[in-house]
């Protein structure tokens, strides 16, 4: 908004609250105007004084203005220095006012004291959750080594092995998000080769492709990216990850560049897709969706994790999907306005 519509504004808003001072000046001057009328009286007099009452009016009007206009200008940073601005506000001689004023003074007061306590709750549950997966880890990769170990009943040592590879995708889920709600963090920004980080989200999963029997269409894409190595990493993981929970024994997931669009990365499978209905809502933490529910293995935090790192990274992330059809994922890598953790 310009600043003449903004004075233009204000202008407005204050002869609202002085209406009734500007009623009373003018029915005192129709009513004197009626008795230099009725009186028969010199109405040169009458002018004199309207002009003499209005100049010390429009002053009284001016001199206020001006208070009004500080203090408007005060409350304007309310927001951000609440306690500071009410402090400041206090010279006000309207006693009911003053009351107002140190009312919501304490009850900001409050406020602020119980936002230390929630704080401090919080990062005490923070502090337990982060100790509390890493130190899940340990047994995941102790159970993981037993199972390599003991071969004797295949169909089992399979069936164990998938689901621990779940559970420690479950975990690191866990933990990144802990990260993501955490502020301060500061991204690595740099070249990235991104043929090595999608064999490395490869190698992660390549028991699930073996397993399953899913096919792998990948040639290598001989490209490089501006972004953070870790986070991107974990983004490409995630979109994997969902893959292959959704992608039945014999189906294939495809992972190119788009060839008519710069930086755009895809991963396409062949699995069971996503209802028409679902899509909008499929970024939204805690949604499942049908096929989640159906198929029991959503946990409803992989597209909103996936979602939060591309809007901290600057990409952006598009899901197209037809039911029984298969999901095609695009995380366009151009770079927009990055978000500090």
């Amino acid at each position: 908004m310009t600043r003449p519509r903004q004075l233009g504004k204000l202008v407005q808003a204050f002869l609202s609250v002085k209406r009734y001072e500007i009623g009373i000046y003018l029915g005192l001057m129709l009513t004197f105007g009626a008795l230099f009328i009725l009186g028969r009286l010199p109405l040169e007099f009458y002018f004199y004084g309207v002009l003499f009452t209005g100049f010390f009016f429009l002053g009284f009007l001016v001199f206020h203005f001006f208070g009004y206009q500080e203090r408007y200008r005060s409350l304007t940073y309310i927001e951000n220095q609440p306690l500071d601005v009410l402090r400041e506000l206090e010279t006000s001689i309207d006693p009911s006012e003053k009351y107002l004023l140190r009312e919501i003074e304490f009850l900001l007061e409050q406020l602020t004291e119980e936002k230390l306590v929630q704080q401090e709750k919080n990062t005490e549950q923070m502090d337990y959750f982060t100790l509390w997966l890493h130190q899940i880890k340990t047994p995941i990769a102790a159970m993981s080594l037993l199972m390599q170990q003991n071969q004797e009943n295949p169909v089992l040592t399979k069936s164990v092995r998938q689901e621990l590879i779940r559970v420690e995708d479950y975990t690191h889920m866990a933990l990144n998000y802990l990260k993501l709600e955490q502020t301060g963090k500061e991204l690595d920004l740099g070249e990235i080769n991104l043929d090595q980080l999608i064999k490395k989200a490869l190698k992660k999963f390549s028991i699930l492709f073996i397993y399953n029997q899913i096919s792998l269409d990948y040639q290598p894409l001989q490209q490089t990216v501006l972004s953070d190595e870790k986070w991107l990493l974990v983004l490409i993981e995630q979109i994997l990850s969902n893959s292959l929970k959704y992608t039945p024994e014999q189906g294939t997931i495809k992972i190119y560049m788009d060839p008519n669009e710069e930086n755009q990365l895809i991963i396409e499978d062949s699995g069971i897709g996503i209802r028409s209905e679902d899509l909008p809502k499929i970024f939204e933490k805690g949604y499942s969706g049908w096929n989640g529910k159906i198929q029991e293995k959503s946990t409803g935090l992989g597209l909103f994790l996936s979602k939060k790192i591309c809007q901290r990274l600057g990409h952006k992330l598009y899901i197209q999907s037809k039911l029984g059809k298969g999901t095609v994922v695009r995380i366009d890598l151009n770079q927009e306005k990055l978000e500090i953790f």
